[in-house]
Formats: structure tokens, sequence, C-alpha cells
């Protein structure tokens, strides 16, 4: 029995955990390796204010701005006003920040750079490999603790709730979660699914970009934490706003290679085949505008012209410059045959960051007792229509710290819980081993083949509905495959994939307009009436 249980273990999970008191006995997740997820490859860094020409005012601004119409403004506040006191802890906890001036200690000295939606530099990193300084530095922390149990290769396959378990009077008690069932990866029996109870469970799982074919994402980032709670009974907020990054690599042998928005904000154009530039036309922000913009737009130059891929030049920097300060990227284009110094590289959008999920308020706290979201499962209002680029590394540790000290108020509270005799083990007792991991291939496959084609940067009702006669008949396949064989890592996947792609179908078949990262053909308009109002899906009215 923990006191709490962590699924996942990325900035906002391992924020959680490091805030949380000795005194409470914790269990982190993960499915893969401790740093196997979306913020250890996240390069551009964190954006808080910090330097003196700058104010939380304009950061606000800026948010409110890339977020469409639909960011909660009392949200982006708090967000916002905690920004400095959040770099302020990740320094402390020693994560080794780029500095400007070494000779100066704190806030002040570090360097800070600009990226897409920003008027002013505000964006904290560690060269160009932000996310893997701030979740290593983390890690060797959390193993510090002798009140912190970690658990690799560990994937939850569904929350253990109140309803679920029909506890009486539960007609006339909220329902409350009580920890997961979980499968263990790690161990060489097979089929070994361990119950965790807990008094307080925290989904800080990271996104579903995995359910499109050309993600930057991890292989794990699958939905699950958001497929989780919908199963449960939480309410989800929209999903139809799904982030594409707008510069990858593009190379046949290239997998979610991402070049980071810094690129732009230091300089680099984007470039058509004949080396003209085209952003100046779309927006006055031009390469620096929000990711939605300039996603949209690559996309439709790409149509246009039938080309494969745009091209990204920063060329005209110093050779010296680039390598200082894109490191990183610019080891993995050589790899890849480009001289980020000599020439343009090509790039072309991927699907990047699920800026809806898990309802919450300002504590993490989902519809569900004992039940917590932070991190990307979420849906907090910060992001609006659009996310903000550095923003989502900003809430994973202001939510993070939000979470841990409204469960330490809470914990104080000793009737808080459920016993684990109290808690039937999973019953395996009427499947089988399955003989047909080709359907689980196939369907895996054809989700995110047809999520792309219909359901991706530009959108038509006629395609939106394609796809929902699609995931409607795959929905009741998966269901009846998953009732009738033993669960895997990749059956796992695929349902909560599954799930998640029926969220995000129905929530664009809702909104009649074109807003943020949401945009259609048929409505192409942005409605001033639906300023504020967010897609709400109610697990009461399923499908």
């Amino acid at each position: 029995m923990y006191d709490v249980l962590i699924i996942g273990s990325g900035a906002a999970g391992l924020s959680l955990a490091l805030n949380l008191p000795d005194s409470l006995k914790i269990a982190i997740l993960s499915k893969e390796e401790l740093t196997e997820g979306s913020t250890f490859y996240a390069q551009g860094g964190i954006s808080a204010v910090l330097d003196k020409s700058d104010s939380f005012e304009s950061h606000i601004a800026d948010t409110l701005d890339s977020g469409a119409g639909l960011c909660d403004e009392d949200v982006v506040r708090h967000v916002v006003e905690n920004g400095p006191q959040a770099i302020h802890w990740l320094l402390q906890s020693g994560v080794p920040f780029t500095r400007e001036n070494n000779d100066i200690e704190g806030l002040d000295g570090l360097h800070l750079t600009r990226e897409g939606g920003h008027s002013n530099r505000r964006v904290a990193h560690a060269a160009d490999a932000s996310g893997k300084a701030i979740e290593t530095t983390l890690v060797s922390l959390v193993k510090e603790k002798p009140n912190i149990e970690l658990f690799e290769h560990h994937i939850a396959i569904d929350l253990i709730t109140s309803r679920q378990l029909a506890i009486k009077k539960q007609q006339k008690q909220k329902n409350r979660c009580y920890g997961a069932y979980v499968l263990d990866n790690s161990s060489k029996k097979k089929h070994r699914i361990k119950t965790f109870a807990a008094r307080f469970t925290v989904l800080a799982s990271g996104g579903a970009s995995k359910v499109y074919l050309y993600t930057s994402n991890p292989d794990g980032a699958s939905g699950d934490g958001i497929a989780m709670s919908w199963r449960a009974g939480c309410r989800i907020a929209n999903m139809e706003f799904m982030q594409f990054h707008p510069t990858c690599l593009y190379h046949p042998h290239a997998k979610s290679n991402l070049i980071t928005e810094a690129v732009r904000g230091e300089g680099g154009k984007l470039l058509l085949p004949d080396g003209t530039r085209f952003m100046p036309k779309y927006d006055p922000r031009a390469e620096l505008a929000p990711r939605d913009i300039v996603a949209r737009t690559i996309d439709h130059e790409m149509k246009r012209l039938g080309i494969d891929s745009v091209f990204l030049d920063i060329s005209h920097k110093p050779k010296a410059f680039i390598v200082q300060h894109f490191p990183n990227v610019y080891a993995m284009c050589k790899k890849f045959g480009y001289d980020m110094s000599k020439e343009p590289v090509p790039v072309v959008p991927a699907a990047h960051y699920t800026c809806g999920g898990v309802m919450v308020d300002e504590s993490g706290h989902s519809d569900i007792d004992g039940l917590y979201a932070i991190g990307e499962t979420t849906f907090t209002g910060l992001h609006g229509a659009n996310r903000m680029a550095s923003n989502s590394l900003l809430e994973c540790v202001v939510y993070g710290q939000a979470a841990a000290k409204d469960i330490s108020q809470r914990a104080t509270n000793k009737k808080t819980g459920i016993s684990e005799e109290q808690i039937p083990d999973w019953d395996e007792s009427r499947v089988t081993d399955s003989d047909e991991r080709v359907v689980i291939n196939h369907n895996w496959d054809e989700i995110r083949r047809f999520m792309w084609d219909y359901v991706g940067i530009v959108r038509t009702t006629k395609r939106l509905q394609r796809a929902r006669n699609r995931i409607d008949l795959l929905l009741n396949e998966i269901d009846e495959y998953y009732s009738n064989f033993r669960v895997t890592h990749d059956l796992i996947e695929l349902r909560n994939l599954a799930e998640v792609a029926s969220l995000i179908i129905r929530s664009a078949q809702r909104r009649h307009e074109s807003r943020g990262l949401h945009y259609t053909l048929d409505y192409p308009q942005t409605d001033p009436k639906l300023d504020h109002v967010n897609t709400i899906m109610d697990p009461i009215k399923r499908r």
C-alpha cells in the first residue's frame, strides 16, 4: 500500500515526487526506462520572465494570443507568475542551464533564447538538450530518496475506483480512485499483473501524439492517462487541439528527430526548394509565428507545390555559433548527411503535443476523488487552442508542485484510501494467449494512418466522418480482442490509442470553426461566439 502512486516519470511526475514530504511512501511507474519519455527529448527549454526588460503581463499576453481565445486567463497568470520560482527550484536541484555569464549566480546569469509566439527572450535552456538535463537531474535526486520506489517497465492497465469495485453507498459518495492494475514487463514471469493500491494516484503519463503516423514523440506517447481516466469517469476537454511541430528533420531513415524551435529563434529561415522565403507572406511574425500558423503554412506550401519538404536555413550564422548553441541538432543532422552550417536542412511538420486532456483544477485534482493529473495528460486551461513554445515544461513543474502541496495537506487525513484486501486481484481466468498478433499490428497501423490523413493539420467534415466510421468499428474489434486475450504491452497501448483517437475525432466534429490547431476547410473562420467555449467530453454520454 502506497500513500502516492505516480504513473509517469517525466518532469511532471518527478517534480511532484520531489516536492512531497519524505514521510509519504511513494511509487513511481515508468513504461520503459525512467528517462524514456517526452521530457528527455525536449530540446528548447522552459519559459519564464527572467529578464528585466520582460514582464509577467507580456508573457501572459503572448500565451493568451497563442491560445487563440481559449486560455483561462487566471490559470495563465498563475503559471506565469510562478515561472521564476520554478526555474529557481530547478537551478537549486542542480539542472545545468546554459549561462550568459558564469560569474553571475542564480537566475540573473542565465542565457535566454526566444521561440515562436514569444515577444521577448525568456526561454531558459541547457544548450539544445534542455529536457535531457532536467530529466537526468531529477531522476538522480529521486533515486536518493528512501521513501520513493521506482518501477521501470511497468505499464498501467486501468485505474481502480470505488464504482468499479461496487463499494457500498457509492450512490451517495463521489467516485474515488484507489490505485491501478499494472502489467510488469520487467519480470521474467509471464503475465505478471500487479495491484498497486494507493491513497492518492497521479497520472503524469504524457500526451497522445503517437496516434499519428508521423510524430516527434517517443513510442510511449499513446495517451494512456487520458484513456484510463476517461474509462474511469473523468471529463476530457479540447482533444481536437493536437499540436504539430513545424520542423522535424525529413529523411527516410530519421525517426522523430525534432529540430528545436530555437533554431528559428536565433535567425533560422524557412525556404522553398528554390530558396525563396515564404513565411512573411502569411504572418508578420514570419518564422516566429505560433506553431499552428507555421505548421499549417508549411503543410499548405507542400501540398500546393507537391513537394516532400521545405527547408530550414541557419547557414548564414557562423559555424561556431551553430555548434555552440545547437550541438545535438548539429550532430543529428550531420549523422543523416546534412551540415547546418553550410546548407539548408529539409523539414516537415509532425505531431508533437496534446493540448487537451483530463480536466483538472488548480491543484491538478480530477473529477474523481484521490485522482490527480499533471503535465501533458491534462487540460488545465493554460494552452487554449495552441500551446506556446516552452510553456509545457513550465506547466509540468508548477502543477507538480501544486499537486504536491494539495496531496500533502490531504494526506494528514488517515481515513483516505482503502486496504489492499478490499481490492480483488486481476482476473485472467477467462482469457488465453493470442495467436493473432497481426490484429494488433494491423489496427495500430490503420489508426495512425487514417488519423494522419483525415484528422491532421487540415481537416474537413467528410474526412472527420470517414475517421469516425473507422474508429467506431475498430473500437468494437479491439474491445472484443481485449476481452478474450491476455493483456500485453502492445494491446494496452492499442486500446488506449483507439480511445484517444475517438476522443480527438468526436471533439473535432463538435467544433464548427477554425481556431488555433483545429483548422477545417468547411469552417475556415473563427467564430467569436465560441471564444472561451471548450469542447468537453462527458463519460456519461460515451458514444
